[in-house]
């Protein structure tokens, strides 16, 4: 996520083939324009691709398909109805989970209660918690984001499970971060009642960082989301009909609700929609540019865009902008590098996902070594000082970072990718990242996993990132 240029010192940061195309709201006006490209081709389709292009980059060999994912994945059914006139949303979530450890509890994680959101008056709640056989399932609240459900009897890896829970969320005005209502707009992101599973680790139960409110961990899931706001613009993650939202394989769902003069374009199979909410000044054009432009770059340097749609919403009320997979939200008059960081985090957090509160600079790093690397600022930024408290701490946790948040930009998005840079040529690094992203797509990916890949190109780079503080 990023954060003006960069909230530094102030608040907190922080498949079948298919045609289908989200639905333009029929109150807002939309221009379309199809930008042709070199880029490697992908294929639009409903369910994310498992083949990566041929390398762009010379000398480097192909990473091969992307990892699948996961067949036993969750799927959630969701509803949400949103009143923007009264701050409120509400609706139910539905998901089937198969864990790949044995457990004896479900973990929700309920985002919209973290601090940052709560003092502006953001409050979740939820009801009982419902097997699908009916059996209500006793709950703890160990803390306001945390809910766990215990189960009767022993769920094995392996087994399924299905569980209901209704769900209501109040927003009753601006906040810096995911959930907010500002003037005649809202956003929802990481908003429904998560699971917080790591396959291979178990439930994420890490407290939630003062600082922002990105979910700590969230495996890839599907997602089917009918979301009503009547009178008003959506967009979000997914594929749209209607009032119906599906999204496959990701790990989070987040939806911009405003009034926006919406401008298209197709690059390669992707579909991109650019709303720019009435309320905003912004030219679309430029936002349009920008995201074709960085769209093309990127799939020639980590591979292909494994979904058939993103979209973007540029609304009032913070800073930067906020990314989710397949979606955007970018504030108004956001700088130019921070429209292209946010689309980095489609591979980086998206694609290969990490435990942001344990190792926020797997995603925010790697973003950022792509951004600088598209804007051009890798020089500037490797001159860049790095303060005291942040030199050699570039791969702490949020524990850290939360009480340093006003070096968190330059301690892990600056420094992170400045040691990402040093180990070569842009060519060698992105080389190690395509292994990277293909052998991990789907996956929460861990610092062994990253300095598995850069090593198979650098072999010395554990020892060369460890002054950074980064470590497998």
């Amino acid at each position: 996520m990023r954060r003006s240029a960069v909230l530094l010192g102030a608040v907190a940061l922080l498949s079948c083939t298919s045609d289908r195309r989200p639905a333009a709201p029929t109150s807002s006006s939309s221009s379309s324009v199809a930008i042709p490209t070199t880029a490697p081709t992908t294929t639009a389709s409903a369910v994310p691709t498992t083949s990566s292009p041929l390398s762009a980059i010379t000398g480097c060999p192909d990473p091969g398909p992307l990892r699948a994912p996961d067949p036993l994945r969750p799927h959630y059914t969701a509803s949400a109805t949103v009143d923007v006139a009264s701050s409120t949303v509400a609706g139910s979530v539905t998901v089937t989970f198969t864990p790949d450890l044995d457990t004896r509890e479900i973990v929700f994680r309920l985002w919209p209660n973290a601090p940052l959101q709560t003092e502006r008056g953001v409050h979740e709640d939820i009801g009982d918690v419902t097997r699908d056989d009916g059996t209500v399932l006793p709950v703890g609240r160990p803390d306001d984001t945390t809910v766990h459900a215990v189960l009767p009897d022993q769920l094995h890896a392996g087994q399924s499970i299905t569980v209901t829970v209704p769900y209501s969320l109040v927003v009753p005005g601006p906040t810096p971060d995911r959930v907010a209502h500002d003037g005649d707009t809202m956003r929802l992101g990481s908003f429904l009642p998560l699971l917080a599973w790591e396959p291979g680790v178990g439930w994420a139960t890490d407290p939630s960082t003062r600082a922002h409110a990105e979910a700590a961990t969230s495996p890839a899931a599907d997602y089917d989301v009918t979301l009503q706001a009547p009178g008003y613009d959506v967009l979000g993650s997914g594929e749209r009909d209607g009032d119906h939202w599906h999204a496959s394989a990701v790990r989070d769902v987040a939806y911009s609700i405003g009034h926006f003069a919406l401008t298209e374009a197709d690059v390669d199979g992707v579909h991109i929609t650019l709303g720019v909410d009435q309320s905003v000044p912004d030219d679309p054009a430029r936002y349009v540019r920008l995201i074709t432009n960085a769209l093309t770059h990127y799939e020639a340097r980590l591979g292909a865009y494994p979904w058939p749609t993103y979209t973007a919403a540029v609304l009032p009320g913070f800073e930067g902008g906020i990314e989710f997979p397949s979606h955007v939200m970018h504030a108004t008059g956001s700088a130019d590098r921070s429209i292209v960081h946010e689309l980095a985090h489609q591979w980086f957090y998206a694609l290969v996902g990490n435990d942001q509160g344990r190792d926020p600079w797997l995603d925010e790093a790697l973003a950022s070594y792509t951004e600088f690397v598209e804007v051009g600022s890798l020089a500037r930024h490797a001159a860049e000082s790095i303060p005291s408290d942040a030199a050699g701490h570039a791969g702490d946790s949020m524990t850290y970072w939360d009480d340093h948040q006003a070096d968190y930009y330059r301690g892990v998005y600056v420094q992170g990718a400045e040691a990402v840079a040093s180990l070569g040529t842009v060519d060698q690094v992105d080389c190690a990242l395509r292994r990277y992203i293909a052998h991990n797509a789907f996956r929460i990916a861990s610092p062994a996993d990253l300095v598995d890949a850069l090593s198979t190109v650098f072999p010395d780079a554990a020892a060369r990132l460890a002054p950074y503080g980064l470590h497998p």
